[in-house]
């Protein structure tokens, strides 16, 4: 394990003639999808909320704290179509006060002045590194499973009530790998806002999602041993080349720094 959650399912046809893995994955992305109640509990569950919310129209202005991703979410659209609207080529860069249109329909609004500055001989500042999360308490269950970390790069993105996960940083391209051993109970990019997903069923009630890969390494049925590659580090539906990661007990978010070990 949790994005601006176009949803489609990937999953098509007669219920009646689908394997019982498709079910399974079927209803883990319906609660992805925002088709389920925010009190629901199941696995992997909403990720998407924003889904639930009408197209969005109108402007919105920047606020301290704020990401493209972010505005993308809260107003049930992605981060392509802010760009587009926009003529945002760097969606990293944006600033407070700044003017965004959130449909087609609204014309392009002025934006306010930047404020002047004089040339300073002082080196440029340094950007600010997040600190590293604080270190999380072991889960009692913590052993019931081998776990492993699933990718290699630094946190950048800690586990809250909002995050559901942690964002782990990479180049594109970077293995992804399995956290452990489990079955693909989906692989396709049909949730809005999680770009290419995986999502991993385990014993005793547990799921890892993997979220905004470059490429899947793997298809719905293939069993998959701890540390296997199952896709490469992307920005799908993302700002920056990040993974993000879940994991769900019953359903469940719980923090993946309970389980992973120390590294």
């Amino acid at each position: 394990m949790h994005g601006g959650y176009r949803i489609a399912h990937p999953i098509a046809g007669s219920l009646a003639r689908c394997s019982r893995h498709a079910l399974i994955a079927l209803g883990v992305l319906a609660v992805l999808a925002g088709c389920g109640t925010r009190g629901t509990r199941a696995p992997v569950t909403d990720m998407s909320a924003t889904s639930r919310q009408p197209a969005a129209s109108g402007t919105y202005t920047v606020r301290a704290g704020d990401t493209l991703y972010k505005i993308a979410q809260a107003h049930g659209t992605d981060v392509a179509a802010l760009q587009r609207l926009n003529n945002i080529s760097d969606p990293t860069q944006l600033r407070i006060g700044q003017v965004l249109r959130l449909d087609g329909g609204t014309p392009m609004p002025s934006q306010p002045a930047a404020v002047a500055t004089a040339p300073s001989s002082a080196p440029a500042a340094k950007p600010v590194t997040p600190p590293p999360p604080a270190p999380a308490a072991r889960a009692a269950d913590a052993n019931v499973i081998s776990w492993g970390w699933p990718a290699s790069g630094k946190i950048i993105q800690g586990f809250n009530a909002n995050t559901k996960g942690i964002d782990i940083e990479g180049n594109p391209g970077d293995p992804i790998v399995a956290a452990a051993d489990g079955k693909v109970m989906y692989a396709g990019n049909g949730v809005r806002g999680l770009g290419n997903l995986v999502l991993l069923g385990h014993s005793d009630g547990f799921i890892t999602a993997y979220a905004h890969n470059q490429q899947l390494l793997v298809k719905t049925g293939d069993e998959v041993k701890k540390g296997a590659r199952i896709a490469l580090l992307g920005q799908t539906d993302t700002t920056s080349p990040r993974l993000h990661f879940e994991i769900r007990r019953r359903g469940t978010p719980v923090n993946p720094l309970s389980y992973l070990p120390a590294r």
